[in-house]
């Protein structure tokens, strides 16, 4: 499903990443964990094709993304979610407004959208504030609201990226309980994180990355510090 082949990235002098090599199954949960200037925020980047390798190949469904030419790019980020730690939300939109967002320009029909929307929203627990602005969300809540919005296109991977790094420690456990149910749905997810509380309890497989390259990888993993 997702294969990272001798990826190489460097900016300048600075070498991002160094021939890094993994391979992800469908439906895998998997935490990338490491400190910081580690690497993870790189593999995302370069998962959503904001950038491109130096060197290597990058596989989704046996198709390299690197190649992927200008017109291709939405048709492929339209099978990822992504989540970040900022939420990023439309401030002056609904929360109903911005999971709708997502499809309307994608071009989605309107009977597509208001099937859709109600019930990703119900599915992460956001149906009762659909009506509600990002300014009258509490934390946990908006990362629900985005997360709903990565999900209204039935992804293949969903990507999240320190998804709760600015969640204090009972929204964040919900969080990933959220995304834990959303793996078993079937939905390959890869998490981005230096909370080694999560990684531990989570005891799923874990890509452990060190000044750009994977120091270990294990099946049932815990954080190695």
């Amino acid at each position: 499903m997702l294969d990272f082949r001798s990826v190489t990235k460097t900016y300048g002098q600075i070498e991002a990443l160094a021939g890094v090599n993994f391979r992800i199954s469908k439906g895998e949960f998997v935490s990338l964990v490491g400190p910081s200037g580690a690497g993870k925020s790189t593999i995302v980047k370069l998962l959503i094709r904001e950038e491109v390798p130096t060197k290597g190949e990058i596989l989704v469904a046996n198709r390299d993304i690197t190649q992927l030419s200008r017109w291709e790019l939405p048709f492929y980020r339209r099978q990822l979610g992504i989540v970040f730690q900022d939420f990023r939300l439309l401030p002056n939109k609904s929360v109903y407004e911005n999971v709708a967002f997502a499809l309307q320009v994608s071009d989605a029909t309107k009977e597509e959208i208001e099937k859709k929307v109600p019930a990703v929203l119900d599915m992460v627990g956001m149906l009762q504030r659909a009506d509600n602005f990002p300014r009258e969300l509490s934390g946990g809540e908006k990362q629900r609201a985005a997360i709903a919005r990565a999900l209204v296109h039935d992804p293949k991977i969903l990507l999240a990226d320190e998804p709760t790094g600015n969640l204090d420690p009972v929204n964040t456990w919900e969080i990933i309980e959220l995304l834990f149910k959303i793996n078993q749905r079937g939905t390959m997810v890869i998490l981005a994180t230096h909370d080694k509380e999560i990684v531990d309890t989570l005891k799923k497989r874990v890509i452990t990355l060190r000044a750009g390259r994977v120091v270990a990888d294990q099946e049932k993993g815990k954080y190695l510090l």
